[in-house]
């Protein structure tokens, strides 16, 4: 037992607590570092998350079984890998019509190198689903497209990361994506900085077969983090780094409009007036929620853990800018959802509105997480619904699971980075992925996965028994 924890031990308070617990009386210390402190803001909590492992295996969540020998490499993707992917939506989140095309932003990359991260443009003609269909138009943006006069990021820049892209009401692309920065010998400040960016992508139709990426334009960084809602990276330096244990996110910007009002949701962690991360966060109850009895029995549980560390720095933060019209900051807002003592990496976030709610999704993995009876293994698209875009948030099917799976990663058939893309006039959405980890195999790339349907009713979700699609198909039927 480290000596911080023997002071707050002795510190505890007379008062004890008796539980009842699997027919047997245990009696606990309460002890006086105890408090509660919600930050006015929503949580998933660890209460939420123990009912998960008793719910995963439910046909409601488990994502469907692919058949291996039906999966083929993207033939447009021309050897590459390609994984994370996300459409060209329309303002509500829809897929957008692009001059009779669907347009596909994804991350893709040589095989052989893991540092070839960059993004490129697939496209099909809309009412196409087969993935013979799409076309590749190469690299969005150029190595010389980073050197933007005056920008304190992109120079640095040496992968580009996922986010999202939304067709304007002037008929424009805008790209928001995640600019991160990696080895001083790539040119890189060597810390993983990760800068919220947008840029316009620019494009024409040489012939009425074929899109081709003309440049971009007002290519800049938006947001770095506050220190105060989101951590920096100064704090990330101070906490540090890497060699503390600690996990620095602020990526996967998701672009959405509410009455008129633009928004960026995204992936980041907790500042230092929300809910910072450090070993006085174990003794929040807001972070556990449940019971009086369940929060003192998690809580001991968790301090005598081999993750009590890890669920000390574990701060993820769902979290929302509003934009002004020129795509730069108006005001930073509060995070819509964090999972404080669970964990530092909740990805890919992704909300829309349906039938009057609104629905907030992200990406996780059970390797991240500090959860009894969740593995390594557990990959989870977990969400939440609410009256209003900025919350707060409840979780959906009463803890939050929408999509599980657990296969050892080296499967063919391993997918990850599932998103939820709505449909008109419908209350099913199809889901997107991507399938197999990089490199793996040299006949098996990573490609787009078959979809599927996700039905959304109000509180609860499921998926759609037999709706396995095309791979990387968008939108329902023809």
């Amino acid at each position: 037992m480290n000596i911080r924890k023997k002071v707050k031990f002795t510190l505890a308070a007379s008062l004890t607590t008796a539980l009842l617990l699997g027919g047997a009386t245990q009696t606990f210390a309460k002890d006086s570092t105890d408090y509660y402190n919600n930050y006015g803001i929503s949580h998933l909590t660890r209460y939420d998350m123990s009912k998960i492992p008793a719910q995963e295996n439910s046909s409601q969540f488990s994502i469907p079984t692919f058949d291996s020998s039906s999966i083929q490499n993207i033939p447009a993707a021309g050897g590459l890998d390609v994984w994370d992917s996300w459409p060209l939506q329309n303002a509500d989140g829809t897929v957008a019509n692009y001059h009779g095309y669907h347009i596909v932003f994804a991350l893709a990359g040589d095989p052989s190198n893991g540092n070839d991260t960059h993004i490129y443009l697939f496209y099909q003609k809309a009412g196409d689903t087969s993935l013979d269909s799409w076309k590749n138009a190469g690299r969005v943006f150029t190595d010389s497209d980073k050197l933007v006069p005056g920008d304190p990021y992109l120079q640095y820049q040496t992968q580009e990361w996922s986010g999202s892209a939304t067709l304007t009401d002037d008929g424009q692309v805008r790209l928001f994506y995640t600019d991160f920065s990696g080895a001083p010998q790539d040119g890189g400040t060597g810390d993983s900085n990760q800068v919220l960016t947008t840029s316009q992508v620019n494009l024409s139709q040489p012939d009425g077969n074929t899109l081709k990426v003309d440049g971009v334009s007002d290519h800049k960084s938006i947001f770095d983090g506050d220190g105060s809602l989101y951590q920096s990276m100064q704090q990330f330096h101070d906490e540090g780094m890497f060699s503390s244990g600690d996990n620095h996110t602020l990526r996967d910007p998701h672009f959405i409009e509410d009455n008129g009002h633009k928004y960026i949701v995204f992936e980041s962690n907790t500042g230092t007036s929300d809910g910072y991360q450090g070993v006085d966060s174990l003794y929040n109850k807001a972070y556990y929620g449940g019971s009086e009895a369940f929060f003192q029995t998690e809580k001991n549980n968790l301090l005598q853990s081999p993750k009590e560390q890890l669920a000390s720095l574990a701060n993820g933060a769902l979290g929302i800018i509003e934009l002004n019209n020129d795509y730069t900051v108006k005001k930073v807002l509060p995070p819509l959802i964090t999972s404080n003592t669970v964990t530092d990496e909740i990805e890919r976030a992704n909300v829309f509105k349906l039938k009057g709610k609104w629905y907030l999704f992200t990406d996780s993995r059970g390797a991240k997480m500090t959860i009894n009876g969740i593995g390594a293994n557990d990959i989870y698209m977990l969400g939440f619904w609410s009256n209003s875009l900025t919350g707060p948030y409840k979780p959906l099917n009463g803890s939050g699971i929408v999509l599980h799976q657990s296969l050892d990663p080296n499967d063919i058939t391993w997918t990850y980075s599932h998103f939820a893309i709505p449909q008109a006039n419908s209350d099913e959405a199809v889901v997107t992925s991507y399938m197999t980890n990089r490199g793996l195999y040299p006949d098996h790339h990573a490609t787009f996965a078959p979809s599927f349907l996700l039905k959304i009713q109000g509180p609860k979700t499921s998926i759609v028994p037999n709706s396995i699609l095309s791979q990387g198909q968008l939108t329902i039927g023809k």
